[in-house]
């Protein structure tokens, strides 16, 4: 049998991308009657399943970034001697269980997986795509939503804004009232969840005195600059290269 198991062998070096994504979620969307065109509870939601991937899966990524029903995350180091049916297969299956988990839901839940071969150097391109890719789901969701409410077809409302530039999407929206600039960060620039060193308090039992130590927390940030502002490509390039001289 395992001689027929052709892609079993399959793997990858690091660094790389897993990206997951969820499998027909507008059912879900319509079955949670969640909130149009962004859902609060929805987005804490994948952000807990992202710092439970970071955290709790056992495959260790560096990060995780979501925006959507998206999540990607960044390998320096890969388990499974990086096969890749291995990586997909768990981490789609670790995503889907949390969601389910954290939806307090009984309905199926389904993850895609891919994974994409990175370089430090790419990393940091990657993200700036992927949160440019949040940025213009936004614009979209924001934009045929408001059609729709004023009675347009919705798949008519979504084959209107087809080939607009993000300048007459924005100003679709500011003529309505609506500043997209405005609207919360995780609805524009994704969520980030990473590990960063923390100073905590502690005790020596041996010496019976106060000490610190720094520990490493899983940080979720829901207020991200942009990748491509100097502050931005600082923080990526910190965690995908590692903290510089």
């Amino acid at each position: 049998m395992e001689s027929r198991e052709i892609f079993s062998g399959l793997a990858t070096i690091p660094p790389v991308f897993l990206r997951l994504d969820g499998r027909a979620f507008h059912g879900l969307a319509r079955s949670l009657a969640l909130a149009r065109p962004f859902d609060a509870r929805f987005c804490r939601a994948m952000a807990e399943v992202s710092a439970r991937l970071v955290a709790e899966s056992g495959l260790s990524p560096v990060l995780a970034f979501t925006f959507s029903d998206e999540i990607s995350l960044y390998f320096t180091t890969l388990p499974f001697s990086g096969r890749v049916e291995k990586l997909d297969s768990v981490a789609a299956s670790f995503a889907a269980t949390c969601l389910t988990l954290a939806l307090g839901i009984s309905e199926p839940l389904a993850f895609d997986a891919r994974v994409v071969q990175a370089s430090p150097e790419y990393a940091e391109t990657y993200l700036q795509e992927r949160q440019a890719e949040a940025w213009r789901n936004h614009m979209n969701a924001w934009c045929q939503e408001t059609l729709v409410r004023e009675g347009m077809d919705p798949r008519k409302a979504a084959d209107s804004l087809k080939g607009l530039p993000s300048e007459s999407l924005h100003e679709m929206m500011f003529s309505r009232g609506v500043n997209l600039a405005k609207t919360p960060s995780w609805q524009r620039r994704g969520v980030l969840v990473y590990r960063r060193e923390e100073e905590r308090a502690g005790y020596n039992p041996v010496t019976g005195q106060e000490v610190s130590a720094l520990r490493k927390v899983v940080t979720v940030d829901t207020d991200l600059p942009l990748f491509t502002s100097p502050e931005g490509v600082a923080m990526i390039r910190s965690l995908v290269r590692g903290p510089g001289p």
